[in-house]
């Protein structure tokens, strides 16, 4: 079952409306993007413990041709196992979230159909680089999380990631020293790229963790209640 998603008059793909067919609110859609081995899925573990005994949630993954994210965080048992779905894009992922997103709308819509009511469903692209957005048909709002061992000159490097993504995530803070990135300068630089949108700094080892994060889904989810 697909909702009906509505167009722009630009002809781009806008967020479904909030409610389901049968009047009941949707669950908020937040997709988490970035580069290879920044830690989305790390993120997203933290994410589904540090909300799920406050909020009912679920958790799509997007790989090419296996379903590892998946795999592990039901290893993680971050989620009952019936919250969790997979989708196999089977080519770039970028297609998958962005420009043919029917395979994540079938997963989300009948994850809400089978285990909701939902208040939040997750949607994890696969590895994919500092080009990557979501469609607006399918998520409400993007995280995009990069990483400090990929080198400080990433948030100047700008990409729509970068620049648009409505929280962008800079994480592995701990691995700083060690690949001699300066956060100094990825702050400034991710504040020129991104003007007013927020950034977060994280450690997924220290004792905030995914804290922030967390606390900004937690905005974000008040808003869509309201």
């Amino acid at each position: 079952m697909h909702l009906d998603h509505s167009h722009d008059i630009a002809g781009n793909a806008v967020s479904a409306d909030a409610h389901r067919p049968d009047g009941r609110r949707r669950a908020l859609r937040i997709g988490l993007g970035g580069p290879v081995g920044s830690g989305k899925t790390a993120t997203v573990a933290a994410l589904c413990r540090a909300l799920r005994d406050e909020f009912s949630l679920a958790v799509v993954t997007n790989d090419i041709y296996t379903r590892e994210d998946a795999e592990f965080l039901l290893r993680e048992a971050v989620l009952p196992p019936e919250r969790i779905s997979a989708v196999e894009t089977g080519a770039c992922p970028h297609t998958a979230i962005r420009d043919d997103i029917s395979a994540n709308l079938e997963a989300v819509e009948d994850l809400e159909d089978e285990v909701g009511p939902l208040d939040l469903v997750l949607v994890e692209s696969g590895g994919d680089n500092l080009t990557a957005t979501f469609s607006r048909g399918l998520v409400d709002a993007q995280i995009f999380v990069i990483d400090v061992a990929g080198g400080d000159d990433i948030p100047r490097k700008g990409g729509p990631g970068v620049t648009t993504a409505d929280l962008l995530v800079v994480n592995k803070t701990d691995l700083a020293p060690h690949v001699g990135s300066d956060l100094a300068r990825m702050a400034a630089d991710a504040k020129a790229q991104r003007a007013e949108l927020p950034v977060v700094f994280q450690s997924l080892r220290s004792e905030a963790g995914v804290r922030d994060v967390a606390a900004w889904v937690r905005e974000k989810l008040a808003a869509w209640a309201a």
